[in-house]
């Protein structure tokens, strides 16, 4: 098991019981996906955690295939889920690494690129499991965009300690908006829409198509 794994399974119950903590940003960034889904799709959310946005998601699409790193989190999402009756969702546990084949109708990752160990090969794992034109949908928080200011020195000082004490994953990136749309062109995408939600930090959107 990876130290993330272990973080990960570590505050999973803890995570399970947090709030939201921009409804009005999480309710719009859910609008805006599920309009590019279809009731056949069979979607892959990669990262999905306890399960919330997949459970939110599943009548949008014919079926969704969840993954983690921890098996705490999916095991919440698995009981979230059955409570929800939201039956078209498989859980599956593995990391960017080593994701289910596919191909799949589209691909989402939300909160999750700025934490991946190596960005471009995330970015490649997704692609090969899109066909030609299929969308890879996303919301990474672009901590880099805040350099320069208050906000960002403390990103820098205070995500190092909380990693030496147990309270931060061991990959944090602090990704600007350039640098993530980027590495989604490079690695074969055309992006079709972008947004901030929030707009502080920010949480920024992006739906990309497979080239």
């Amino acid at each position: 098991m990876t130290a993330d794994a272990r973080f990960w399974n570590r505050i999973a119950q803890r995570y399970a019981k947090s709030k939201i903590r921009d409804e009005a940003a999480y309710q719009y960034t859910l609008e805006r996906t599920r309009s590019y889904l279809t009731a056949g799709d069979h979607a892959l959310e990669i990262g999905c955690g306890t399960g919330s946005t997949a459970i939110a998601l599943s009548d949008a699409v014919g079926r969704i295939t969840a993954t983690d790193l921890s098996d705490a989190m999916l095991d919440i999402g698995r009981d979230r889920a059955a409570e929800a009756g939201a039956g078209n969702i498989q859980f599956e546990q593995c990391g960017d690494d080593g994701l289910p084949a596919g191909p799949f109708d589209a691909v989402m990752a939300f909160n999750l690129l700025h934490l991946v160990p190596d960005l471009d090969a995330a970015l490649s794992s997704v692609a090969e499991r899109l066909p030609s034109g299929k969308l890879f949908i996303s919301k990474t928080p672009c901590l880099g965009e805040a350099r320069g200011s208050f906000k960002y020195w403390m990103f820098l000082t205070v995500i190092p300690l909380m990693r030496l004490v147990g309270q931060a994953p061991s990959n944090v990136r602090f990704l600007s908006v350039a640098d993530l749309e980027a590495a989604m062109e490079q690695a074969g995408f055309e992006i079709v829409e972008t947004g901030n939600y929030p707009v502080s930090t920010p949480g920024r959107y992006l739906v990309a198509r497979r080239r």
